[in-house]
């Protein structure tokens, strides 16, 4: 099986240069600024984010307040950052923002938020009595299974557009990268 791949443009075999080419700036064709690696990636999660926020704000399972605040765009990508973070026992502020890598005034203002729409607590800790955790409330509980549903349906998804040998392709590849 042949697979067909359009790489982005500054990722193809350069051609032989014309004498016009050679004495233009290098940064003549920007082309590049637009497909890199980086820009493709961003987009990438910031539509995949927009899909897993726009399947929870239809799930039954979520709570009508918060099916409403994600239907009208005031929950964002941003707000996911507690939901994939948030260790299930709890975490520390300073712990919660740098898994997010976020510093830890705006991740304290992510939480407040949050708390607000009943989504954590903060409580103490146990192996510390000056500290402070953030834990999942009962609500925040079925947001996250929310989560777990949207996301799997968004990969599906991914995985029906792009078909399944490059979404396994993709899916490894961001792995390796990421570790």
């Amino acid at each position: 099986m042949k697979l067909l791949v359009s790489l982005p443009y500054h990722m193809t075999m350069p051609e032989t240069p014309s004498s016009a080419a050679q004495t233009a700036s290098p940064l003549h064709d920007e082309r590049w600024r637009q497909t890199h690696l980086g820009r493709l990636l961003g987009h990438a999660m910031r539509r995949f984010d927009e899909r897993v926020l726009q399947l929870m704000a239809g799930n039954e399972g979520v709570p009508l307040a918060l099916a409403n605040l994600a239907a009208r765009d005031q929950i964002s990508a941003a707000h996911i950052h507690i939901t994939r973070h948030l260790a299930l026992q709890g975490s520390r502020l300073t712990d919660l923002a740098r898994a997010a890598g976020m510093s830890k005034q705006a991740m304290g203002d992510l939480v407040d938020q949050c708390m607000a729409w009943g989504l954590v607590q903060r409580e103490s800790d146990p192996q510390d009595a000056r500290a402070r955790r953030v834990v999942f409330t009962a609500v925040g509980l079925a947001w996250l299974q929310a989560f777990k549903d949207a996301v799997a349906v968004a990969e599906s998804e991914f995985s029906q557009a792009v078909g399944k040998d490059v979404a396994t392709v993709v899916a490894l590849g961001l792995e390796a990268y990421a570790s």
